[in-house]
């Protein structure tokens, strides 16, 4: 587990996760009517991956961490909207 800070300094617990349980929820958002991009291909997960559109849910980022020559884990930020950022891809 990592950690990152916010603008106030406070701590913020960054959760990884498995390749397993990062296709269970895009599977899951999915099924629920949401759409997925890919905006940056994985080397050993799924590199970067936008999860939006599903009605009445949060936009997801699913980002690959690279671990070592022979892992990586994933981390995953929610939206309530889409980020200025990524909007361009859709």
């Amino acid at each position: 587990m990592e950690n990152a800070y916010n603008n106030n300094q406070n701590i913020i617990k960054m959760n990884t996760y498995n390749l397993k349980a990062v296709e269970k929820l895009i599977s899951t958002y999915l099924e629920l009517g949401g759409e997925m991009i890919e905006i940056e291909q994985g080397v050993l997960g799924l590199g970067k991956i936008l999860l939006h559109s599903a009605p009445k849910k949060c936009s997801i980022i699913i980002t690959e961490k690279y671990v070592n020559a022979w892992s990586s884990t994933h981390t995953i930020r929610q939206y309530q909207k889409t980020p200025k950022k990524y909007q361009k891809f859709i």
